[in-house]
């Protein structure tokens, strides 16, 4: 029986994809560092600042890394006023009220771009538990962040799906033995099915999303029929 749906933010309920791009671009151009998008998604998308930092600027000392990427989501935020839902988001967010299932959300997002995309989307309080990278052991794609959330809602992972857009993202809810849904936005369906996730779909108006989710909160009516 479903008890929860586990939302990722950048690319899944918003496709911010594009704005961190530029925001990195940007802020790469002044060490001469040019990226393109191919670059971006294989060495930038899904994974922590101090990862990347680490693995693209190894110059840089601890605190040098953590100065470039505050001054990297600042510029972001600068660049991101303006942020939408995905289709069929707000929609699936009503289904969830309707069935009366928990929503919480899991993301590998510094805290200031969390409560930033929250405020701007309007959707502060439409979970029931926000899980940060920062608060856990390790992030995405260690399954902790998703373990947490399993807790934080008092349910177990067989009683939950997860949505993401990521490979690591996707890593880390499959690894807490969660059902996971790729969200299509920023990286190919079939790679986020070979990494784990049982379904691909490009936003929440997908028909295939819809006929599983109802299948899993509506009642074997052929039991009940049985039993009469």
């Amino acid at each position: 029986m479903l008890a929860a749906i586990l939302f990722d933010l950048d690319g899944t309920i918003v496709n911010t994809d594009p704005i961190h791009y530029l925001a990195w671009r940007e802020m790469l151009l002044n060490y001469s560092i040019e990226i393109d998008e191919t670059f971006y998604k294989s060495r930038i998308s899904g994974r922590l600042n101090p990862e990347i930092v680490k693995d693209i600027l190894p110059q840089l000392s601890t605190a040098e890394g953590q100065k470039f990427a505050d001054e990297k989501e600042a510029l972001f935020r600068k660049l991101a006023p303006h942020l939408k839902p995905l289709s069929g988001f707000s929609e699936l967010l009503a289904w969830t009220e309707t069935h009366q299932l928990k929503r919480a959300l899991v993301t590998n997002a510094p805290r200031l771009n969390a409560e930033f995309m929250l405020e701007v989307l309007g959707i502060k309080e439409a979970f029931h538990t926000v899980v940060l990278a920062d608060d856990c052991i390790a992030g995405k794609p260690d399954p902790a962040p998703y373990q947490v959330a399993l807790s934080n809602l008092g349910i177990t992972a067989e009683e939950a799906i997860a949505l993401e857009d990521s490979p690591s993202g996707i890593r880390s809810a499959v690894s807490a033995d969660i059902r996971t849904i790729g969200i299509a936005s920023t990286h190919d369906p079939q790679v986020l099915q070979e990494i784990g996730a049982f379904m691909a779909i490009p936003d929440f108006t997908d028909l295939q999303l819809w006929t599983l989710l109802n299948s899993l909160i509506e009642p074997d009516l052929s039991a009940i029929a049985s039993n009469l």
